[in-house]
C-alpha cells in the first residue's frame, strides 16, 4: 500500500506549533513543480501542493538519479520521499531532502507557464492554468476566504441565507441590459415558448429577497448576477457575484451601520486568515495595500450629503483641480474620479454619500420629504470609489405605485408592490459587488483577474 503523503499545509502547521515536528523523519509529499534548478551537484525544486500559499523546497544531490531529477520540468506533478531538515536563517524554515522523486504527470514542451514573468493579459488567455501562478494562487485563495467571511458575518448576526432565482421576469432597477432566456424552435430562438412570457438572467436578487425580509426580518442573498452591458472597463463583467442583504424595521442609518460593520469584518477576516497572501499583494501588486486597508479599519466611516459633495467638487474645479469631467452640477451621477477626490482629498478615509437626486436612483428607493432626493447611500473608499450601494426602500404603497406606473414596470411586479399592503414596514438593504470587493482587498485592478473564468463582452473562451 502506498504511503500517504503529508500536505505542505500540515508541515507548516506542525512546524509552527512544534507538534512532533522534531520527530518527523521520513515524509512523503506530492504536488506540482514551480521551479527546478541545480548547480551541477545540488538541485532545488520548489514544490507547491495547493493546500497553502507557501511552497516547500525539495533538495536532491548527486547520484544516479541526479540527471533525471534535474530534467523534471516546471508544472510536472511529482511524489517525493525524503526527510525533513531544518534550515534556520534561510527564507524557508525547513526543506525536504529527497531520497526519491517520482514523476506522476510530465509536462509537454509547449506548457505556457514558464519561469519568465507573464502579463495579466497573457494569463487571461490561459485561464485554466493561471491558478498555478503565485498571483492567482493568492487571488483565488483570498476569494474563497472572503466568501466565507461574508457568510460568517451574516450567519453570526442572525441573517437567513436565501437562494433567489437566476431566471426572472424583471430587470430589478429597470436598466434594460439583460440576457434573454429562450428556447429554440425550428432553428430560431423563441423567447416566450418555455415560460409563456419573456424571461431573463437576473441582474439582482434584491426584489425577491425583500419578500423574505418581511418574513424573517434579516436576510441576505449571495450569488451570480448578469448584465448585458457591452462595457470593457476594468470594473465591469457580464457575470459577477452580488451580496444583497435586506433588513425589516430598518432605515438608512441602520443600513449604513451594517455596511460599515461587514466591510470592516471582511477586511479583518482576510488579514487574519491570509497573512502570506496579503503580504504578497502588498509587495508585488499594490505597495500601499496594507496601509490602505488598515486605514479603513482604524477610521469611522464619515457621512456627507450629495448636495454638499457637489458644492465641494465645484469648489475644487474653481480652485484649479482638473477632473476628466469638470462639468459638476446637481443631479449628475458622480464618476469614480469624483468619488475618489472626496475620499482621498476631502475626508481622507471611507465615506457614505447620502440622499441622492431621485432621478438618478432606482424606483424602489424611499423618497425623502423634500420631494427631490431619496434615502440612498453609496459607500466610497480611498483608492477605489464606490464599493457598496444601498437605500431605505419605499414602503408607502401609493408613492411606490405612482413611480412604477410612471416607469411602466408595474406589470409583472404586482407581487412586489403588494408587499407594501400585506403587512409592510420600513426596510432597507444594500448590494456589494463581491468581485469589486475582492479587487479592493487584494489591490488587483481589473475585475477579469478576480474571477476564475471572466465573462465579458466578446470573451467566452472557456
Amino acid at each position: 500500500m502506498e504511503e500517504k503523503a503529508i500536505s505542505v499545509r500540515k508541515l507548516y502547521e506542525m512546524f509552527a506549533s512544534g507538534e512532533n515536528f522534531s520527530k518527523l523523519n521520513e515524509v512523503v509529499a506530492q504536488g506540482w513543480v514551480r521551479t527546478n534548478r541545480n548547480n551541477g551537484k545540488v538541485g532545488f525544486i520548489v514544490l507547491h501542493d495547493g493546500t497553502v500559499f507557501k511552497s516547500v523546497q525539495i533538495v536532491y544531490t548527486e547520484g544516479e538519479s541526479f540527471l533525471a531529477n534535474s530534467k523534471i520540468k516546471t508544472g510536472a506533478s511529482i511524489r517525493v520521499h525524503g526527510h525533513i531538515a531544518l534550515t534556520p536563517g534561510m527564507q524557508q524554515p525547513f526543506e525536504i531532502q529527497a531520497k526519491t522523486i517520482e514523476v506522476l504527470g510530465d509536462v509537454a514542451d509547449d506548457y505556457p507557464l514558464q519561469k519568465k514573468q507573464s502579463s495579466f493579459e497573457f494569463l487571461r488567455e490561459q485561464a485554466y492554468l493561471r491558478p498555478r501562478t503565485n498571483t492567482f494562487d493568492a487571488v483565488f485563495r483570498v476569494r474563497s476566504v472572503l466568501a466565507m467571511a461574508i457568510h460568517t458575518f451574516f450567519q453570526e448576526n442572525g441573517f437567513v441565507y436565501v437562494h433567489t432565482p437566476e431566471i426572472t421576469g424583471n430587470d430589478a432597477e429597470g436598466a434594460g441590459s439583460v440576457f434573454s432566456v429562450c428556447t429554440e424552435r425550428n432553428g430560431k430562438p423563441d423567447e416566450t415558448d418555455f415560460y409563456g412570457r419573456k424571461a431573463s438572467l437576473t441582474v439582482s436578487g434584491q426584489l425577491h429577497v425583500e419578500a423574505f425580509a418581511l418574513a424573517f426580518k434579516d436576510v441576505y442573498t449571495f450569488g451570480p448576477t448578469f448584465r448585458a452591458e457591452k462595457s470593457n472597463t476594468p470594473r465591469h463583467a457580464s457575470e459577477f457575484w452580488m451580496i444583497e442583504p435586506e433588513m425589516a424595521f430598518a432605515d438608512l442609518e441602520d443600513d449604513m451601520e451594517v455596511i460599515e460593520s461587514v466591510i470592516k469584518y471582511c477586511i479583518r477576516y482576510v488579514l487574519d486568515k491570509c497573512p502570506d497572501e496579503m503580504q504578497f499583494f502588498n509587495k508585488w501588486i499594490d505597495k500601499g495595500l496594507l496601509e490602505k486597508l488598515n486605514n479603513v479599519l482604524a477610521n469611522p466611516f464619515k457621512k456627507m450629503e450629495y448636495t454638499e459633495a457637489i458644492k465641494l467638487l465645484q469648489d475644487a474645479v474653481k480652485g484649479g483641480h482638473k477632473f476628466e469631467n469638470n462639468k459638476i452640477e446637481w443631479g449628475m451621477d458622480l464618476q469614480s474620479e469624483h468619488e475618489r477626490y472626496l475620499t482621498e482629498q476631502i475626508v481622507k478615509g471611507p465615506l457614505f454619500l447620502i440622499n441622492y437626486p431621485k432621478e438618478i436612483k432606482a424606483f424602489y428607493m424611499r423618497e425623502n420629504d423634500d420631494g427631490k432626493t431619496v434615502a440612498a447611500c453609496d459607500c466610497l473608499v480611498p483608492g477605489e470609489g464606490e464599493i457598496v450601494g444601498g437605500s431605505q426602500r419605499e414602503e408607502r404603497y401609493e408613492i411606490l405605485k405612482a413611480k412604477m406606473d410612471k416607469l411602466g414596470n408595474t406589470e409583472g411586479l404586482e407581487w412586489y408592490l403588494n408587499l407594501r399592503k400585506y403587512g409592510g414596514c420600513k426596510h432597507a438593504g444594500f448590494g456589494i459587488g463581491f468581485d469589486r470587493l475582492l479587487m479592493y482587498i487584494t489591490g488587483i485592478n481589473n475585475i477579469r483577474d478576480t474571477e476564475p473564468y471572466p465573462r465579458t463582452s466578446s470573451n467566452l473562451k472557456y
